[in-house]
């Protein structure tokens, strides 16, 4: 009998690697050699500890799998198949061609069972570091004694790339400070890159580092698949520390002229080389997309298992929900993204007599709505204490007390981005996580991959602008503003006083798919715009905030963020001048270019239209003709002379103004 397991087992992993590397030679396109060194121990993680349940990949309770190593997609692509996902043959044979549900990298929501998209190095590692907050949160939320609704692991595949990407590093020490015990990484240790050797660059002793950070470690021969079984077992059963099991492989595995190369890492193996492949791993070499019956049955014996699994875990939360009710209503509320709208009630507006900084102004919705929205969790990249993104009496995130709210990333805005990204894909919370504005270029990758997934994160971004002052030109942002929103499925929003950042925040928590960047300041504004936060305009992205007095406008402008109220006082100049003015508040061009034609028409009102903000004009010529902005590095001084020196005042504005309509 074990020969015959073993046997059989061979004919698993062998069947995996013929798959892969079939389509990667059909499509002519893609990356063999990953899933023929890891199918090994990728088969010993899915068939003997990863509890998933093809028939229904988002049952809440299962293990998260993440492929952080995103280009070996192929190997993901085979297990999916093989083990019963809504993943054919025939798409399997369409890998990497238009619509197929197997592209070039797992994508989330594309793909049955995909729970990251994925490729960039480094950001699937980091978003297993969220699923495993996720878990923890939750499960230190909601679970009881004797009642353990929310109890499983994060399982990542990651390579070497992932491991030099300066996140990954950013995300592990995380990690281990954290002690998240669910978490286990497979390490695919192979020593080739793309340009060859890992030594022309990488001679890190990684399972040392990782051990320094805090980490359960082993190192085993990843080709063999019992020795994996073991070394996840072993650890299962450190659930004190995340642990890496660095797995010894052959990149390119049982390819005679490619393994062990890199000449196997990111290409099709030739039809010459297929077949000698094949034959080399026991496979018929002139059958494409071979796939033994025994496999297969073998395989799909995870579909049963998994609907075993689901309806013990039924069981589960059916004695929770007699035993709590009211949590049991919270937590499958949760489940399904219903935080309730309780919060949006207790959202703060702000008299005229207010001035204060926007950042101020999100201190005071977290503060309202925190205890109210059942899933907000979130915190800092070391900011705390003047980005003012944390809830009030919610408690810290830690390893001693995972039922915190606010959680210290540290000084890792890459990795908490992701981490964030992580989060909310697990599902059951809202995340949220703040810095200085200038920084969201140390977190642009991940922002970009919330977009792609339609992962609706919070980001808070403060100091918006040359307004944050002294700090000077490397902490003043000037092009952000315009490169993050020429991004898809992105909605910035720059409020200019205390409602328009309330209603910006209901705007995001409500978001199901686009991620949202709060952009908030660091000076005091003054109080603008309509108290009523919960139907406020802003929602619209750009509106009229005043008309003309007395007659025509001559000229409208648009200003966002501090810069609204240099318009609102430059109308008054100007009427006093019989020039009239309609001023319109942009908190947000993603919105205002969704609504109708007419409407944006009706709103953008007369030519010539004069916008103003401090930061690049590239972008908001779509909008006017005249712009008023900053293309040009900051200076470091007192936020009002930096303002003065680079025209952002009303004074400005109306010689502008005066200047486009020749007066």
């Amino acid at each position: 009998m074990p020969s015959e397991i073993a046997e059989l087992d061979a004919l698993c992993v062998n069947t995996i690697r013929g798959l892969a590397i079939d389509a990667v030679q059909k499509a002519n396109s893609g990356h063999p050699g990953l899933p023929l060194g890891a199918a090994a121990f990728a088969y010993s993680l899915w068939t003997r500890h990863l509890h998933h349940s093809p028939a229904n990949p988002k049952w809440f309770n299962r293990d998260r799998f993440v492929l952080s190593a995103g280009h070996g997609s192929m190997l993901l692509y085979a297990l999916l198949h093989l083990t019963g996902y809504d993943v054919s043959m025939d798409d399997l044979k369409s890998f990497r061609q238009l619509h197929s549900k197997t592209p070039g990298h797992p994508e989330y929501g594309h793909t049955a069972g995909v729970e990251a998209t994925t490729g960039p190095l480094g950001q699937g590692f980091a978003n297993g570091v969220g699923f495993a907050i996720a878990e923890a949160w939750l499960a230190a939320t909601y679970n009881r004694p004797g009642h353990d609704v929310v109890d499983h692991k994060t399982y990542v595949i990651c390579s070497d790339g992932d491991l030099m990407e300066g996140i990954a590093t950013e995300a592990a020490s995380l990690a281990g400070h954290l002690e998240l015990g669910k978490l286990i990484v497979l390490y695919d240790d192979n020593d080739i890159s793309l340009d060859g050797p890992t030594a022309l660059s990488f001679n890190e002793d990684i399972p040392s580092k990782f051990a320094a950070m805090g980490w359960h470690v082993q190192s085993i021969d990843g080709l063999n698949v019992d020795a994996t079984d073991r070394a996840i077992r072993e650890a299962i059963s450190h659930n004190g520390k995340p642990s890496l099991i660095a797995c010894k492989t052959i990149i390119g595995f049982g390819s005679p002229n490619k393994a062990g190369s890199s000449k196997s890492h990111g290409s099709a193996l030739g039809p010459d080389e297929v077949k000698l492949t094949k034959s080399a791993l026991g496979l018929p070499p002139d059958q494409d997309f071979y796939t033994p019956e025994d496999a297969l049955s073998h395989f799909r014996q995870a579909v049963a298992t998994g609907q075993e699994r689901e309806g013990k875990w039924a069981k589960v939360l059916e004695a929770y929900a007699i035993a709590h009710p009211d949590e049991h209503a919270k937590f499958t509320a949760a489940m399904a993204g219903d935080f309730g709208s309780e919060w949006v009630g207790a959202l703060p507006s702000f008299s005229a007599e207010v001035s204060a900084a926007t950042r101020e102004s999100g201190r005071a919705v977290l503060k309202a709505i925190g205890a109210l929205h059942t899933g907000l969790l979130g915190g800092n990249a070391d900011l705390s204490e003047s980005t003012y993104a944390l809830q009030h009496d919610s408690g810290d995130f830690s390893r001693t007390n995972n039922a915190g709210r606010n959680i210290f990333f540290g000084v890792r805005e890459h990795a908490m981005a992701a981490a964030l990204n992580g989060m909310t894909l697990h599902g059951g919370v809202h995340s949220y996580g703040g810095t200085f504005f200038n920084f969201s270029d140390y977190c642009k990758p991940s922002i970009r991959l919330a977009a792609l997934m339609g992962c609706p994160v919070t980001f808070i971004f403060t100091h918006d602008s040359i307004g944050l002052g002294e700090d000077g030109p490397t902490h003043q942002p000037i092009e952000q503003l315009t490169g993050l929103r020429a991004m898809p499925n992105l909605n910035v929003i720059r409020p200019a006083d205390g409602n328009e950042t309330s209603a910006a925040w209901k705007i995001a928590l409500e978001s199901k798919s686009t991620p949202t960047l709060l952009v908030l300041s660091r000076q005091n504004l003054p109080t603008l715009t309509t108290q009523d936060v919960r139907t406020h305009p802003a929602h619209m992205g750009g509106y009229v905030l005043h008309e003309a007095e007395g007659g025509p406008a001559h000229v409208t402008l648009i200003g966002t963020g501090s810069e609204l109220q240099h318009c609102v006082a430059a109308r008054s100049a100007l009427q006093s001048e019989g020039i009239g003015a309609r001023v319109v508040s942009m908190p947000s061009t993603y919105l205002f270019d969704k609504q109708a034609s007419e409407y944006r028409e009706s709103v953008l009102g007369v030519v010539p239209r004069v916008a103003i903000e401090a930061g690049a004009t590239l972008g908001w010529y779509k909008y006017a003709q005249t712009v008023v902005g900053i293309d040009q590095f900051g200076l470091s001084a007192p936020a009002d002379q930096i303002m003065k020196e680079l025209g952002m005042n009303a004074d400005h504005l109306v010689a502008v103004v005066k200047a486009t309509l020749g007066k």
